[in-house]
């Protein structure tokens, strides 16, 4: 059985998206983003954040806002919004089903 295209996002997509819902940034700026928000735990580098914007942006979860020389500036889309609210439904419907667990119910 095969995938749908991002029904799941990893973290690093999950964050790319966080970085996003506060303003346009560029991709130096999401990294940063990231790296100070998990403090260090999630990195990007080039080849896996410039990966993942490619592919945001094919699915139209973000768009890209403003070109200057090699700096391309990006925004997310009522898509991409709606993609992040479902995922972290999602995250939530696995913490409270680990709490369960836990608890032993």
């Amino acid at each position: 059985m095969s995938k749908k295209a991002l029904e799941i996002l990893t973290e690093s997509m999950f964050y790319v998206l966080i970085s996003l819902l506060s303003g346009e940034k560029c991709g130096t700026e999401i990294s940063a983003f990231v790296a100070e928000r998990t403090a260090g735990r999630v990195t990007l580098g080039p080849g896996t954040l410039y990966t993942i914007l490619s592919k945001f942006e094919d699915e139209k979860l973000i768009r890209e806002t403003m070109v200057e020389g090699r700096r391309r500036t990006y925004a997310i889309t009522a898509r991409g919004r709606d993609m992040y609210r479902a995922e972290l439904e999602r995250l939530r419907a696995c913490i409270r089903d680990a709490e369960a667990a836990e608890r032993g119910d």
